[in-house]
């Protein structure tokens, strides 16, 4: 399925396309602007993924039928034959890390790495889960996660070599509906998170121990509609987001200025059309050298 529409959007953009059966492009009179949303489809295929020669499709047989709840980000990187696939999925009680090669005809390349590794257990009551990858000149790499428990206890972990070593932990986010990456530095993360009592905030993450996160209201009401929230770069300091509402399976899209509390500019540009209809969304990415996000 393909789906395309055409929105009127704010003077620095003027025109807007989406296309491709999981993800949003849209385009700008001064940059290009795309959200890649990928899926994992009830019958555990990968959708959306962008390889070298095709923007994006399905890989079947990525994971067994119905297992995975929850997905990070994946990244992308192309290689001599297509593309290496990473990220991390909840199934059941258990966090794996999924790794396997793609063809640029969206098929898994038997010939290459293709790995399912479980990192471990304990994560029934989790109900979201992102991994901050950053890498910049002059600075040093690194991998972060963060995982939200259903009584609202939020959780980070340093990630290297497959090992998650947890490096803090704070209560008081148990009203967070969804939650989407929208900024990764050297010394901070932070989160655009959606309530169920439709509020719209943003969590600042400093690197730093002991994990003390700011948190800034963006909005106060009508975002509580949207499980899931996808966020990607635009222009120097903005975000795309695509905020995913499974009661109706509709997508929505919105220009994001730099977050800023209740000063910050969000222009809705309208329902994107077709249906959001898989139980687990996600972004696509690349990987982290070529990944910024300075929404904040």
């Amino acid at each position: 399925m393909r789906r395309s529409i055409s929105i009127a959007a704010a003077a620095v953009l003027a025109a807007a396309g989406f296309g491709g059966p999981a993800h949003a492009a849209v385009e700008g009179s001064a940059a290009t602007c795309r959200v890649y949303a990928g899926s994992v489809t009830a019958d555990g295929a990968h959708t959306g993924g962008p390889t070298p020669n095709t923007p994006g499709g399905t890989t079947p047989g990525v994971f067994a039928p119905g297992t995975v709840r929850i997905s990070t980000t994946f990244t992308t990187n192309p290689n001599v034959v297509g593309a290496d696939i990473a990220g991390w999925v909840l199934q059941g009680d258990s966090l794996y890390q999924r790794k396997y090669s793609i063809t640029t005809e969206g098929s898994i390349d038997p010939g290459w790495p293709n790995d399912l590794q479980r990192i471990g257990g304990g994560w029934t009551n989790f109900t979201a889960l992102e991994v901050s990858q950053y890498e910049a000149a002059g600075s040093p790499a690194r991998t972060t996660a963060y995982g939200l428990r259903n009584d609202g206890m939020l959780f980070r972990w340093n990630v290297r070599q497959g090992t998650w070593s947890r490096t803090g932990s704070t209560p008081g986010f148990a009203s967070v509906k969804s939650m989407a990456l929208i900024s990764k530095t050297r010394t901070y993360d932070t989160f655009l998170a959606s309530t169920r009592g439709g509020a719209l905030y943003t969590i600042h993450v400093p690197t730093t121990s002991p994990m003390k996160p700011v948190v800034k209201v963006v909005r106060s009401r009508t975002w509580q509609g949207f499980e899931k929230l996808i966020a990607s770069k635009c222009g120097q300091y903005g975000t795309w987001l695509l905020g995913i509402d499974k009661d109706t399976k509709a997508g929505y899209l919105y220009a994001v200025g730099h977050a800023n509390g209740l000063s910050t500019v969000i222009q809705g540009l309208g329902k994107v059309q077709g249906t959001y209809p898989d139980p687990v969304y996600f972004r696509w990415a690349g990987v982290a050298s070529v990944d910024p996000l300075n929404g904040e």
